[in-house]
């Protein structure tokens, strides 16, 4: 790869890299919010992800370009964007008082009073949590939100782990048809050279008819794959949320690199999967600390109004004075089991989600020393295939070189085509394998 080409795909990574922290910043000014770890963790994984294609990939700019599309428009992720907003906006309901009390009452019977008949009464009352209830409250609905954000966090790294599989995939169906066709062009080749030793005596119509049918096995192939081309595409246009028609533009060549990259599993235990649960077992908390709130008394102001009729047979001086009654209240929880068992139900809470968070390490860390393994077997496969290729490749020569003495055998030419067909299959499976497992390694230690 020249230093140009190098230098405008190193660039398009950095553009990409500049727009995924302005959406997170721009994340923060606005509605939605996270924890800056989690911010910073995004990046860094989009990074590793991207690092291959960089250097690997000959048109590296229209994956990362299709993966911001993924993430602008795939609809799994704008509904935990608005799953997080609806939650984020209930900070505002819960930061509110209890609803005044307003009473209006009119006496039919009218009860006579020194001053006077009494003829109506109004009233108004508000309670009033204990101090820091409404706080409480407001902690309690912050940790949820965070909880949820988590969600969005963890399904962006998913769909860049899908989007990147279904692009390997794509190239791997297109990389196989390349190799049908190239052997289909050699066997037509060899086609010609059966009809033409016919012609003197050293092949039969036998293998010029074995030949064809080869050629009609290795048609069919391609048809197939094909076909199975079209449905990954519909698939990889569908997390992008797009017509399911438009055609994708694969890179040509991916190559096995030389190195393979540093991997640093103890990145495992600040998984967004596993970071989800820390955020559960603090919403947790602060919802028993709501709870040991709410188990205060609550105080109440209130203030009556009662409109008194002066008496008309006397004369003094309060005659017909309205009553006014400022009030004081106190709701004391006197029958308090249900705090005690909500306290109950937050202690086995918190231990269900820590063994949740330890199943969950411990499926994450299976997954990733197999896909750790898998993909060495995925390198050694390579290896293995190349040589078997080369020795595939000189057994052809040898057998065409034959052809001069006049000894050429069609049935072990075959033999050896789909020898080759074979490990030319295996390689580009082998190189499918060895990125997607390096998907999921920069899934899970990044």
């Amino acid at each position: 790869m020249s230093k140009s080409i190098l230098k405008d795909k190193s660039y398009a990574f950095v553009i990409l890299i500049v727009k995924l922290s302005q959406q997170l910043v721009s994340d923060k000014k606005g509605v939605i919010s996270c924890s800056s770890f989690s911010n910073f963790h995004l990046i860094k994984f989009v990074a590793l992800s991207f690092s291959f294609f960089i250097f690997h990939f000959a048109n590296a700019q229209e994956l990362t370009t299709l993966v911001d599309e993924a993430f602008a428009n795939n609809p799994e992720i704008q509904k935990f964007e608005i799953q997080y907003k609806i939650a984020a906006e209930k900070v505002n309901e819960v930061n509110t008082l209890p609803n005044t009390e307003f009473g209006v009452g009119y006496f039919v019977s009218e009860p006579e009073t020194r001053t006077g008949a009494q003829r109506f009464k109004v009233s108004a009352k508000q309670m009033i949590p204990w101090f820091g209830t409404i706080t409480a409250r407001k902690n309690y609905v912050n940790s949820l939100a965070d909880a949820k954000y988590e969600d969005i966090v963890i399904t962006k790294r998913k769909l860049l782990v899908s989007v990147s599989q279904s692009y390997y995939n794509l190239y791997t169906n297109k990389a196989k048809q390349k190799v049908l066709v190239e052997n289909m062009k050699l066997l037509k080749a060899y086609e010609a050279l059966a009809l033409t030793s016919i012609e003197v005596d050293k092949a039969s119509v036998v293998d010029v008819l074995r030949l064809q049918m080869r050629q009609n096995d290795l048609e069919q192939l391609k048809q197939v794959l094909m076909l199975q081309y079209l449905a990954e595409q519909t698939a990889f246009n569908k997390l992008l949320n797009r017509d399911k028609t438009i055609a994708i533009d694969v890179v040509n060549d991916l190559i096995i690199p030389l190195e393979n990259d540093l991997i640093n599993t103890e990145n495992l235990a600040v998984h967004p999967e596993l970071t989800k649960y820390d955020k559960l077992y603090q919403s947790i908390e602060q919802s028993e600390l709501l709870n040991q709130k709410e188990s205060n008394p609550m105080l109440g102001f209130g203030l009556d109004y009662i409109a008194v009729s002066k008496r008309t047979n006397m004369n003094f001086g309060d005659n017909g004075k309205d009553i006014v009654m400022p009030m004081v209240s106190l709701s004391i929880p006197v029958f308090s089991k249900k705090y005690k068992s909500k306290t109950k139900q937050n202690k086995l809470k918190q231990q269900e989600v820590i063994f949740q968070k330890q199943e969950r390490f411990n499926t994450l860390e299976t997954l990733l020393e197999k896909a750790i393994n898998d993909r060495v077997a995925a390198n050694i496969s390579y290896d293995t295939q190349s040589k078997n290729l080369k020795k595939a490749n000189d057994a052809e020569e040898i057998l065409i070189g034959s052809y001069e003495t006049g000894t050429i055998d069609f049935n072990d030419v075959l033999d050896i085509q789909e020898l080759q067909l074979k490990f030319q299959i295996n390689q580009i499976e082998s190189i499918m394998d060895y990125y997607i497992q390096t998907t999921i390694i920069n899934y899970l230690s990044y």
